[in-house]
């Protein structure tokens, strides 16, 4: 028998001084709060990683984060536990918002500007792409994808999705913005230049002081900070609407909101804030 290879019949266990190791550190490095019952989740991330190093304890696996010499390990393990799930046209209420309130108040300026401040692969900042250039008066727009994942940035900006992505998207805009890929993208459809070239993705970490993106008309940030506790909600909803404009619009998803933040934005309807003008 190869015992090297059968060592790993099993999924390894996780125990609980090196999940509350993990938690810490991902704490530390993304302001994300790891609570008790996600065991499964870091098991289910990680397991590949330690097979890979050819491990048997995430004690063994945790050793070697944040150490000399392990920066891709590190950044690996960072964006395995912080990619979330996401699709195209995600709670569509808050793109109608965008084609029937937000868009007619910009009508005077030529200009306008979103961000999509936790990206992951880009679906988000595609949704808001295209209906920037299905309703927006003008041409001159540009959105804005950020993410702490390398890997998820790299995906975005590939812009290449699998069909089974395309079911969200309105067969209209489907056929309008999206590219069938041939060969061997047969199971691929590609989102066309003329929306790729106008949305751009970088890598940022949120807790951590942010690139020079600019200011914006509109800012998603959506489905994040469930993931945060009072205090990073706080810090991080007052350093993102620095960037926001006045009278700016500042998105969350629903299952979120700002109650109890003390934040400089106001309510104006469900999961969706305005910056005083």
């Amino acid at each position: 028998m190869n015992t090297k290879s059968s060592k790993f019949t099993t999924q390894v266990a996780i125990k609980k001084n090196e999940f509350e190791w993990i938690s810490r550190f991902l704490y530390e490095r993304t302001g994300i709060a790891l609570n008790e019952g996600k065991q499964a989740l870091v098991m289910g991330r990680l397991d590949k990683r330690l097979r890979k190093r050819n491990l048997t304890t995430y004690g063994e696996y945790f050793a070697l984060l944040g150490r000399p010499g392990y920066d891709d390990e590190t950044t690996v393990a960072i964006d395995l536990l912080t990619t979330n799930e996401t699709y195209f046209f995600r709670e569509p209420k808050h793109f109608d918002f965008l084609k029937n309130i937000a868009f007619p108040q910009y009508q005077r300026q030529r200009q306008i500007r979103i961000w999509s401040a936790a990206s992951s692969s880009g679906e988000e900042a595609y949704t808001i792409a295209i209906t920037l250039a299905e309703s927006f008066h003008s041409n001159d727009w540009e959105v804005i994808g950020t993410d702490i994942s390398t890997r998820m940035v790299e995906k975005a900006r590939r812009g290449l999705y699998p069909m089974l992505a395309a079911d969200k998207i309105p067969r209209q805009l489907l056929k309008k913005y999206c590219l069938k890929g041939r060969e061997e993208f047969e199971d691929f459809f590609l989102l066309e230049s003329a929306i790729r070239q106008r949305v751009h993705f970088s890598i940022a970490n949120l807790i951590e002081p942010l690139p020079d993106l600019g200011m914006f008309e509109i800012i998603f940030l959506r489905n994040v900070m469930i993931y945060f506790d009072r205090d990073t909600k706080k810090r991080l909803v007052e350093k993102i609407s620095e960037r926001l404009r006045p009278g700016g619009y500042f998105i969350v998803s629903h299952s979120e909101s700002l109650n109890g933040l003390d934040s400089p934005l106001k309510l104006i309807a469900p999961s969706i804030y305005q910056k005083a003008a």
